[in-house]
């Protein structure tokens, strides 16, 4: 039934390749357009490794330049993506369109390409071959999206701080991909070159790059054959054109680009946002704690967790904090309280890692303030937190987002799940427990399925710190946790934090709700101007002068806040 279309059909395998390529860098929401120049690596090395002979009389030599043009491929994006992984966005995708201009104009100038002729080589890649690596390409896919690294993938492009934050080393996982992304383009090159058997320099221009993310994105990322439905879908186009005898040449590129801007406009997630809004609610596991059991204990309560001395942040002329001296016990609830603009935020930006110091020392849970590596070293050690403004991602579930806050005390399942070990599923099953405990513990078991935008602020908060949670730490930021909700929730949230204490965790926590603070803490630290005023006993702390005059108000007021 097939026969005649081959050729068709190889194509669209090709373009799937050449999809895959985007879409892994497009699930850590980065925007790579150096493919058309690892593409060209990838096709140009392996011909000097081809065999011009089948190999062992009936194998396709193409077997050899498949593994090389992705070893091309991978390590060229490494390489190239040292200098330009600093860069985000826009400045991103210019720096990676220049790498792919720099290996055009090379190859058109190198004697050993053949220069703008070009190279002729043996046509050796069929319509069977084509197909078997889509298949192994859609298999890796299908593995990575629920294991721990897809879940880092989402975490950074949903919303890298919060990663961070979460324990996924932001910088390795960017480079992940970007990595994998030119092994796939490298791949992608080699099949080129040994389906066409013809290459020159502007085979691999920036149109191929162009053709290859409007297929990657019309397609989607959120599930793991998006490639596959883009690549299809473009290729039917111009197929239902000709079956309709139309030959209008703007046709297809017309509705090309206005699938692609209703794709933008209506299904951000691409096609695959269809089918992503067909998965099932997740069913709740048996309560088991039996899934617990392997956490590490925490710290006997009292045993100082945190220490810090002289600590200061300032922005040029602005003194933000400065001479904060503070230590932190397991297991005692620490409210940080203050005026607005007083560095409450920018302090615990400095004890999780987010912000250097650029005064003091310091040392929380064992990782020095001021230490390479950011604010996933801090969550590794077993610090997690919550933020001012809530830092959710969006296009994941309630239970994926918690998910992502079992990284920092999870294993790879990766390679695992690759070649189906019990041990992978042992692991993920462990994770999704834990999950579904947190989920428990802060009253969002029911709404697991739900993404942030359908739940309310307050369960958006308690999302967050069930989130934080699930990283099982041994010292738990709050940053204003009960903004937005009414004395009811504040009250349970409130409830929620003394439990926490009780079971071993410490709580370090910022809030305006001075009624909420001083019934919550075992000890209160004041600051304003970036300085600390008062620390000690939370009523004892409330009825200080120096209390009372920057921040409660007025003397008259404070017999009413501390009743």
């Amino acid at each position: 039934m097939l026969a005649g279309y081959d050729t068709l059909i190889t194509n669209i395998a090709l373009a799937v390749i050449l999809a895959y390529s985007f879409h892994v860098v497009l699930m850590a929401g980065q925007l790579n357009l150096g493919q058309a120049g690892f593409a060209s690596l990838g096709a140009y090395i392996s011909s000097l490794v081809v065999p011009a002979e089948p190999l062992f009389g009936s194998l396709s030599p193409v077997l050899i330049g498949i593994p090389v043009g992705a070893a091309v491929g991978a390590g060229a994006a490494f390489l190239v993506g040292l200098p330009v992984l600093r860069l985000r966005g826009v400045f991103l995708a210019i720096g990676t369109i220049a790498f792919g201009e720099m290996v055009r104009v090379f190859m058109n100038n190198a004697e050993w390409t053949g220069g703008a002729i070009g190279l002729r080589v043996e046509k050796w890649v069929t319509v069977d071959l084509a197909w078997i690596v889509v298949a192994v390409l859609a298999y890796l896919f299908w593995r990575l999206g629920p294991s721990r690294i897809g879940r880092a993938f989402a975490a950074v492009r949903e919303d890298e701080l919060a990663a961070g934050s979460m324990g996924v080393d932001v910088v390795r996982t960017r480079m992940t991909s970007f990595v994998a992304s030119g092994a796939i383009a490298g791949v992608y090159g080699v099949m080129f070159l040994y389906f066409f058997g013809r290459i020159t320099p502007t085979t691999f221009d920036f149109s191929l790059t162009l053709g290859g993310l409007v297929t990657a994105v019309l397609g989607g990322y959120l599930v793991f054959f998006g490639p596959v439905l883009g690549a299809g879908f473009l290729t039917a186009v111009p197929e239902i054109q000709k079956a309709l005898g139309v030959e209008a040449g703007w046709i297809h590129p017309f509705i090309t680009g206005l699938l692609l801007l209703a794709v933008i406009l209506f299904l951000p997630g691409g096609l695959s946002t269809l089918f992503a809004r067909m998965r099932r609610v997740p069913a709740a596991p048996d309560p088991d704690l039996g899934a617990l059991d392997g956490l590490p204990p925490l710290p006997d309560r009292g045993t100082p967790i945190a220490r810090v001395r002289g600590l200061g942040k300032s922005y040029g002329a602005v003194q933000a904090v400065r001479e904060v001296d503070l230590e932190i016990r397991s297991g005692e609830v620490l409210g940080v309280i203050g005026p607005n603009g007083a560095g409450k935020t920018t302090l615990v930006n400095m004890i999780s890692g987010l912000e250097t110091p650029t005064a003091g020392e310091g040392e929380i849970l064992g990782v020095a303030l001021g230490s390479p590596g950011g604010a996933h070293r801090f969550a590794q050690a077993g610090l997690s937190r919550t933020f001012q403004h809530s830092k959710l991602f969006d296009r994941l579930t309630a239970l994926d987002n918690v998910l992502v806050g079992t990284h920092a005390i999870s294993r790879s399942t990766y390679l695992r799940r690759l070649f189906w070990m019990p041990s992978a599923r042992r692991d993920e099953r462990r994770a999704r427990a834990l999950a579904w405990a947190q989920l428990r513990r802060v009253g969002l078991a029911e709404r697991a399925h739900l993404r942030p935008s359908a739940l309310s602020y307050g369960d958006q908060r308690r999302l967050e710190i069930a989130r934080a949670l699930a990283a099982h730490p041994t010292l738990l930021i709050l940053d204003e946790p009960a903004a937005g909700m009414n004395h009811v929730e504040a009250g349970e949230l409130a409830a929620l934090i003394r439990g926490l204490a009780e079971d071993g965790i410490t709580v370090l926590f910022i809030e305006h709700n001075v009624k909420m603070v001083l019934d919550t803490c075992t000890r209160l630290v004041v600051l304003n101007f970036g300085e600390v005023i008062a620390s000690g006993e939370p009523h004892r702390v409330a009825a200080d002068p120096k209390v009372v005059e920057a921040y409660l108000g007025a003397e008259e007021e404070e017999s009413e806040h501390v009743r």
